[in-house]
């Protein structure tokens, strides 16, 4: 049996893109301090090609762990969660969980980048809900909520402490119409 996290392969496509569009929008903080190193925009790209169909999620599953490693190269916590933002976005050809996981990892880089600020996390989370079409919020509303299924990107693991987990959460409230 499938994990409620997955979604089916056309909701994944559908939440790609717009895990793609979080992810971009952090990506110059990682490029800045790693500037040679493609693997997060090329992870970014791969998400867009596999969410306009292009690519098969088998293979998509395979990469999934190439831009994640990226994060080892950067040198701030504000450029790893850049490339952690871009690994998640590739990740969700495998399971639509990580769509959240790079919207929040993008609302964290966001925040730690050079430029950021407290309210940065706040401004990336409500640009990413300004831009959530009716197809993808309709997919998203189908994740269980953070920390409800005990395996999983929306398990009990990192993605459900500290920040990351209040982006998510916030997230997660917004598409539902409840407080946070």
């Amino acid at each position: 049996m499938p994990s409620p996290q997955s979604l089916s392969e056309e909701d994944r496509r559908r939440v790609a893109a717009w895990a793609a569009d979080c992810a971009e929008r952090v990506l110059a903080v990682f490029e800045a301090e790693v500037p040679a190193d493609e693997r997060a925009r090329d992870a970014i790209d791969r998400a867009r090609a596999f969410a306009r169909g292009e690519l098969a999620a088998a293979g998509e599953i395979r990469r999934r762990f190439v831009a994640g490693r990226a994060a080892h190269a950067a040198a701030s916590p504000a450029g790893v969660a850049a490339a952690r933002a871009a690994a998640q976005a590739a990740g969700v050809a495998h399971m639509g969980a990580h769509a959240l996981g790079a919207a929040a990892y993008a609302a964290r880089a966001a925040r730690l980048a050079p430029s950021g600020s407290d309210d940065a996390a706040e401004d990336e989370l409500a640009w990413q809900l300004q831009r959530i079409t009716p197809d993808v919020a309709s997919a998203l509303r189908l994740l269980p909520r953070l920390g409800d299924d005990s395996a999983g990107p929306l398990g009990p693991g990192l993605l459900a402490r500290g920040d990351l987990g209040e982006h998510i959460r916030r997230i997660q409230a917004a598409l539902l119409g409840t407080v946070a």
